[in-house]
């Protein structure tokens, strides 16, 4: 993370996740970031998007201690032991779908309200991770109503988000992106273990497309790969 001043200050949002975890563990062997922070449901302070309150708490705690250069959200939620993508229009239902938004859109619309007033004055960047998949220009097999909605609404918020923090944060950039398929608890019903690669390698190609990042950047949709994808 060359782009960041030495000595930097990163948060994880979902750190308990696989690829939440990656980061945390990257971040934390870096000799150029001087502490990253790791918040999840049981960490102090907790965050919970099932709970409002929560998120503007830990905004709050963490708040009164430092600002930070770079913050990841790396929670989300593909399926559950109760549920899994919906493959048909006679799947959808309200429960799904409205625990699919809170995961994927509601919750990182609130860390982006009450975390970006915690961002560095200087370069400084918050990366929410979306999907290829919510992508409206590239689906072309259908399915996975609930997940690829809500990633779509989750990649409006970041835009619309950075074109408001562009007006006063001249040097920050908020972007959506990509992992690709990871072996993780997310991918492993969907042959993740086969085809996906390990959590580490995917944090540290996103890591990489962070670094390059410039401020015209913000607002983007990026590839793991550093391309960008369609809306």
């Amino acid at each position: 993370m060359n782009s960041l001043p030495h000595g930097f200050h990163a948060l994880v949002i979902g750190a308990s996740g696989t690829i939440g975890a990656a980061f945390v563990d990257l971040l934390g062997n870096s000799p150029r970031c001087a502490s990253v922070q790791g918040l999840h449901r049981r960490s102090m302070p907790p965050i919970d998007f099932a709970d409002e309150h929560s998120v503007a708490e830990a905004a709050r705690v963490l708040g009164g201690s430092r600002r930070y250069h770079l913050i990841i959200n790396a929670a989300g939620i593909l399926h559950n032991e109760g549920m899994m993508p919906e493959k048909r229009l006679a799947d959808l239902n309200y429960p799904q779908m409205q625990a699919t938004f809170q995961a994927n859109t509601f919750g990182p619309a609130l860390v982006m309200r009450h975390f970006v007033p915690l961002l560095a004055g200087e370069r400084a960047i918050m990366a929410m991770l979306s999907a290829k998949v919510g992508s409206i220009g590239d689906n072309r097999l259908g399915g996975w109503y609930s997940y690829r909605a809500s990633k779509a609404a989750l990649n409006m918020l970041v835009r619309t988000a950075a074109i408001e923090v562009a007006r006063t944060r001249k040097d920050s950039v908020l972007v959506a992106l990509h992992p690709g398929t990871v072996n993780s608890r997310l991918s492993q019903p969907f042959r993740g273990e086969t085809i996906g690669r390990p959590a580490q390698d995917a944090a540290a190609d996103m890591l990489r497309v962070i670094d390059a990042l410039a401020p015209a950047d913000s607002g983007s949709f990026r590839s793991y790969n550093g391309a960008e994808l369609p809306w």
